[in-house]
C-alpha cells in the first residue's frame, strides 16, 4: 500500500484508536489535532502521532478522519475547506449520517476533495484519548455510507486501509439507510441501557447480578453530551424504534398481570425464534 499521510481531527477514543492503530500497523504518516492539549500531548508522548495537524500541514494529507461530534464535524469541514487538498479523502466518523452528509457534500463539491461519510462499527462504555488503543477496531466493520460510491479503486484503496488497522469488513450503504439500521443496532441499546438502571431496584442490586444485567447497563455510563446530540439527530429513526419497543413490552406485561401463559410462552417463543433468525 501507497504510504500516505493521514490527517485525525479529534483524539478522543475513536480518533486516538486511530492514530494508535495506524502507527502499530502500517507506515503511515499520522498528523493530529485536538482542542483539548492533555490529549496532544498524550499522543505526541506514547508517539502515536508524528506531528501536528494545522493550516499548513493539512495541505500534506492524503487522507482526512475526522473523529468529532456532527455539528463540529461539519464546522471543521466548512473552516478548512479551502486548505483540504483536491485528492484527499475526508472521511467523517460520526454516529449519524445524514444530517453531516448533507452538511458536507456541497462544501466537498465546490472545493474539490473526496468527502465520504463513515462510521467505525467499535467501541467501549468509555471515551477519552486514555482509553483509545490500537486494538480497538480488531474484527469490527467500518460503514461507508454515501449517495453511491463508483470508483472501484477509490473502495479497494480504502478496504485496504481500513483493513489493515484491524476491521475485517467495510460495509457500504447509504446515510439514510444508515441511520435507519443504527437507530435499533446501536442508538435504541444506549437508551434502554440508560432508562433500565433508573429502576429503585437497581440500588439494591449487589449480590444479586449476574452477566445479563452487567450486559444491560455496560452502555448506561454513557457520554452525555455526545449522544445526546446523536439522538437528537436522528430522532425519527430512534423514536420510531422506541415506540415499537414499547408496543412489545405492554404486549409482555398484558400477558403478565393477566396471568397468561399461552400468551406468555408465544411472546417468548417468538422473540427466541427472531434471535436464532437474526443472529
Amino acid at each position: 500500500m501507497k504510504q500516505m499521510t493521514i490527517g485525525i481531527v479529534g483524539l478522543g477514543l475513536i480518533g486516538g484508536s486511530f492514530a494508535a492503530a495506524i502507527k502499530e500497523y502500517t507506515n503511515h504518516t499520522v498528523l493530529a489535532y485536538d482542542i483539548a492539549q492533555p490529549a496532544l500531548l498524550g499522543a505526541k508522548a506514547l508517539d502515536v502521532i508524528d506531528g501536528v495537524l494545522d493550516d499548513s500541514t493539512i495541505e500534506q494529507c492524503d487522507l482526512l478522519l475526522l473523529s468529532l461530534y456532527p455539528q463540529a464535524t461539519a464546522d471543521y469541514v466548512k473552516a478548512h475547506a479551502a486548505q483540504i487538498p483536491k485528492d484527499c479523502i475526508v472521511i467523517d466518523c460520526c454516529g449519524v449520517k445524514r444530517v453531516v452528509h448533507d452538511a458536507i457534500t456541497p462544501v466537498a463539491k465546490q472545493h474539490g476533495f473526496i468527502y465520504i461519510g463513515g462510521h467505525p462499527m467499535a467501541g467501549t462504555q468509555f471515551w477519552g484519548f486514555s482509553h483509545a488503543r490500537a486494538t480497538l477496531f480488531r474484527g469490527a466493520s467500518m460503514i461507508l455510507a454515501s449517495d453511491g460510491i463508483s470508483d472501484i479503486q477509490l473502495l479497494e484503496r480504502l478496504k485496504n486501509f481500513f483493513t489493515s488497522i484491524g476491521f475485517e469488513r467495510l460495509t457500504v450503504t447509504t446515510p439514510e439507510e444508515h441511520d435507519r439500521i443504527i437507530a435499533y443496532t446501536s442508538q435504541l441499546a444506549h437508551v434502554v441501557s440508560n432508562a433500565y438502571v433508573k429502576s429503585p431496584s437497581a440500588q439494591k442490586q449487589r449480590g444479586f447480578s449476574a452477566g445479563s444485567y452487567k450486559d444491560m447497563t455496560r452502555v448506561a455510563k454513557l457520554n452525555v453530551p455526545m449522544w445526546t446530540e446523536l439522538f437528537l439527530e436522528n430522532a425519527d429513526f430512534l423514536a420510531e424504534e422506541i415506540d415499537t419497543l414499547i408496543e412489545n413490552l405492554q404486549a409482555y406485561a398484558a400477558a403478565i398481570k393477566s396471568n397468561d401463559a399461552a400468551a406468555l410462552t408465544a411472546l417468548l417463543e417468538e422473540g427466541r425464534s427472531t434471535k436464532r433468525q437474526t443472529g
